[in-house]
């Protein structure tokens, strides 16, 4: 026996719903209202205005850096044991887990006996990475760590988007780009 099938008639649009205009203009008034009301706040709190009221959330970004979270995942840095070494084991989970795969690791044998393998090598493309945090939830050592707060990433070639494991161990080493001297 088929089912009942209730039909539900909807009303036909005018000509202006048809063309949207009601909804442009609503949109374009909170637009303005609040380019205006910014406009005039900003321009009175420069001749010492109006200091009580607030205007735009704004933060002059290289003078001027916003808070971050605690959980906020920044460069990537590598942990070190109590003789300065790389916490790091080789055990290759990062490299394996990393979706992006912008992880390199060649493993060798550590000579401490305590110890079974250390990276010999340990890249990160910063280019290709999405910063997903995957290599710091799997690392069995607590190994890495995306904590250092840095980010500026930017470089001007693809080579330089490539950490290897001295500026893993030191991210201070590299310096932001809005640092270095352009020529």
């Amino acid at each position: 026996m088929p089912a009942a099938v209730k039909v539900v008639r909807r009303r036909e649009l005018t000509f202006w719903e048809k063309l949207y205009v009601p909804q442009i203009v609503c949109g374009l008034k909170i637009t303005f209202a609040h380019f205006f009301r910014n406009l005039f706040l900003h321009t009175a709190h420069q001749f010492g205005r109006f200091k009580n009221l607030s205007a735009a959330a704004t933060y002059q970004f290289p003078e001027e850096l916003r808070p971050l979270m605690s959980r906020f995942r920044s460069r990537h840095r590598l942990t070190r044991r109590e003789d300065n070494t790389p916490r790091c084991v080789g055990c290759m989970l990062c490299e394996t887990v990393c979706p992006a795969k912008c992880i390199t690791i060649v493993p060798g044998e550590h000579p401490d006996p305590n110890v079974e393998k250390y990276p010999v090598r340990f890249d990160i493309d910063l280019g290709v990475c999405v910063y997903c945090g995957y290599c710091v939830e799997v690392c069995p050592e607590d190994a890495i760590r995306m904590d250092t707060g840095i980010l500026d990433v930017a470089a001007y070639s693809r080579e330089a988007m490539r950490l290897d494991i001295h500026e893993l161990m030191n991210p201070q080493l590299r310096k932001p780009i809005r640092e270095c001297n352009l020529k």
